[in-house]
């Protein structure tokens, strides 16, 4: 049986467990009072909280003025750097209570977990959500999708030395998030050159892979139309034609142009879900 442990409201994170607000590594101090609060705001995003509604959970059975509510919510805006004229998580409902207005995610870990359980590895479409012996990865990966599924652009780096299960941890993660949503992945992997190389050859070996996917057409597509400096590196997703008409424009492109047009195609690819592009061995 799965239980809440966390709620994610990019860049902090609720643990429901430890009672801890995070904000990406660091942990953002709060009284008792404030983060019972907290918690009853988020675990109902876009819903009104009526300040007796608030009363009667946070301070149970005790006669308190509205005055405490106030100084506990004012604590709350504080920590999360929010302002009531201009909120982006804890709106005013004048006279009534109080809305969470951010969106809000929620990872559910095992209840109880036997120690075989804990020694299996994570596998294609899992369920868990820890990898065992990561959990501080994990967790930071878990906040990086979230941050990037909300529309904010995410680079994170998995740094180690070798054999110490790096590619593990992120197959697991992907792995998992593919099984419970929709995401579009791109793999590509960084070899080592002796002369010149291709500079782009990952992002490349990621598009390429993508655009021999069940939904390459789409992918073909939106090269053509707002990347075909891109597209002229996959002479096989093309008719000859098209190709021999589209390597004589590609040959005026730079690579400024380049990168204008990835970041362009980018955002149009993601504009509907969420892209994971994991690149092996950049260093």
């Amino acid at each position: 049986m799965l239980a809440p442990r966390d709620l994610v409201f990019a860049p902090f994170r609720l643990d429901l467990i430890d009672e801890r607000l995070w904000r990406q590594h660091d942990v953002i101090r709060l009284s008792h009072k404030a983060f019972a609060v907290l918690r009853c705001l988020v675990s109902q995003p876009g819903q009104l909280v009526t300040k007796d509604d608030l009363l009667a959970m946070v301070w149970p059975e005790t006669a308190v003025s509205e005055a405490v509510l106030t100084t506990a919510v004012r604590e709350l805006r504080q920590a999360l750097d929010d302002q009531a004229r201009t909120p982006h998580f804890i709106e005013t409902v004048h006279g009534r209570g109080y809305r969470f207005i951010a969106p809000v995610t929620s990872t559910a870990y095992p209840e109880v977990r036997s120690e075989a359980a804990m020694r299996r590895p994570l596998s294609a479409g899992t369920n868990a959500h820890r990898f065992v012996g990561r959990e501080t990865e994990w967790d930071l990966l878990y906040q990086w999708y979230t941050t990037a599924s909300q529309g904010v652009r995410q680079i994170g780096f998995i740094a180690g030395e070798a054999g110490i299960g790096k590619t593990a941890l992120v197959e697991a993660f992907v792995s998992h998030i593919t099984a419970a949503e929709t995401v579009v992945v791109g793999h590509g992997q960084c070899i080592e050159h002796y002369g010149a190389g291709e500079a782009y050859l990952p992002l490349l070996e990621a598009l390429g892979r993508l655009g021999r996917g069940a939904d390459g057409a789409h992918l073909v597509e939106r090269l053509r139309a707002h990347a075909p400096s891109w597209l002229v590196h996959f002479p096989a997703l093309l008719p000859p034609d098209e190709y021999a008409a589209l390597l004589r424009v590609a040959q005026q492109s730079t690579p400024a142009r380049m990168l204008r047009e990835l970041a362009e195609v980018l955002d149009i690819l993601t504009a509907q879900h969420t892209l994971i592009l994991v690149l092996e061995d950049l260093h």
